[in-house]
């Protein structure tokens, strides 16, 4: 299947901004069942400094603000084609250690409710028991749009009772480590079945399964990803996955508008 996306983050000040800084990872890796036809960012408002790829094999362009600017937008638009693996990307490759998936950050520190959710899970083979926890996180953290904040750790979702994709994905990477599995977090878009207009990326969390290398779980929908879901970034939470993070110099306030649209071409 060949997807269409076009993702446009556009920040909107009431009074002029002297400098500013953007990292975005909003390219999605060509990675054995997915294909990059074609992709192009252009900033408006703005510049791109450079152009690198991290330690997780991330695309990432520095973005810098033009002088004095009230308005920037960042606009990527492309192709890329999937072919449905039912989640299993197979054999981890990268110079970066599979041993670093099992190390906690603050978004992914284990608590008291990581610990109960881990002790209810059923005896079982790895894959049954991922399948069961996505199950027990969807049924314990109701999904709801706006009721949680981008620094939430997995147990401040739990505490809460609701949260969105990010926070079922950190709950679930949290759990997994604390079984002693390899987990790392996964930003990326989603072809929806009832709109092609969406205002935010979806995320969702791998493990790594001996025999079958990272296997996909998508928590918030209660599946595997298919064909519908194109990988962009990768990382040990948000933080490293995050589409647009920065930072800028000035008081002035901001409007942030976040218009996607994926869509089958």
């Amino acid at each position: 299947m060949k997807l269409h996306i076009r993702h446009e983050t556009r920040y909107d000040f009431d009074a002029p901004v002297p400098f500013g800084l953007q990292q975005l990872r909003k390219t999605p890796k060509s990675f054995r069942n997915q294909s990059v036809v074609t992709w192009n960012t252009e900033i408006v408002g703005g510049s791109k400094e450079l152009s690198h790829e991290d330690y997780h094999r991330n695309t990432v362009e520095l973005i810098s603000f033009d002088a004095n600017t009230q308005s920037v937008s960042l606009i990527s638009d492309g192709v890329v084609e999937i072919e449905d693996n039912h989640g299993i990307l197979g054999r981890h490759e990268g110079s970066t250690p599979l041993w670093l998936f099992n190390r906690s950050t603050r978004r992914t520190k284990p608590g008291k409710g990581v610990a109960d959710l881990v002790q209810s899970l059923p005896e079982g083979e790895p894959l049954e028991q991922m399948h069961a926890l996505s199950d027990a996180i969807r049924k314990r953290v109701q999904y709801e749009v706006g009721s949680s904040h981008p620094d939430w750790s997995a147990e401040d979702a739990l505490e809460a009772g609701s949260g969105v994709c990010q926070d079922h994905a950190h709950i679930f990477i949290t759990c997994v480590r604390e079984i002693g599995l390899p987990a790392r977090y996964v930003s990326g878009y989603l072809m929806m079945n009832d709109t092609q207009l969406q205002d935010a990326t979806h995320a969702w969390a791998e493990v790594h399964v001996d025999g079958l290398g990272w296997v996909g779980f998508d928590v918030s929908n209660g599946i595997s990803p298919d064909s519908r879901y194109v990988r962009v970034a990768t990382g040990l939470d948000y933080a490293q996955a995050a589409p647009v993070i920065g930072n800028r110099i000035g008081a002035a306030g901001e409007q942030l508008t976040v218009q996607l649209q994926v869509a089958q071409q």
